[in-house]
């Protein structure tokens, strides 16, 4: 069975708007962990090694990537989802949907992927445009 949304052509602007909207936060925010000591103790202060540093960066950035020109759609939104999951449990307790430690960002962008994982792609992607690409890569 395939999510069918619409074939108006709308559907696949909002899409491509949601996947280009992820896409852009997780490049900005995984690079900004690419050697950045700060980072690297910051997540050593919550128990997680710093080793962690560079496979975190890169869990937000390559996804970001493969979302926007739309290759491998359901996984990359997969790796935030738990990337997401992390930072609502983890970094921020899930104590509080608002305020200083609020979660309410992450839930938006958490939701946002969950749309993608079931949506897909859409049309406009270059999972689309080469058509041989196995439903599951999307």
């Amino acid at each position: 069975m395939t999510a069918n949304l619409s074939t108006h052509g709308l559907h696949d602007a909002a899409q491509m708007g949601m996947r280009a909207a992820i896409g852009v936060i997780f490049i900005v925010h995984g690079f900004g962990k690419f050697g950045n000591p700060g980072f690297g103790g910051w997540i050593s202060s919550m128990g997680i090694p710093a080793e962690m540093q560079i496979p975190i960066a890169l869990a937000e950035f390559i996804p970001g990537i493969l979302l926007i020109i739309g290759v491998l759609t359901r996984i990359s939104a997969s790796l935030i989802s738990i990337v997401m999951l992390g930072a609502i449990f983890l970094v921020k307790g899930a104590s509080s949907l608002t305020g200083e430690h609020g979660y309410e960002f992450d839930l938006i962008l958490l939701a946002a992927c969950l749309v993608v994982i079931v949506a897909g792609p859409g049309r406009v992607s270059l999972s689309y445009v080469f058509k041989k690409v196995p439903r599951v890569l999307q």
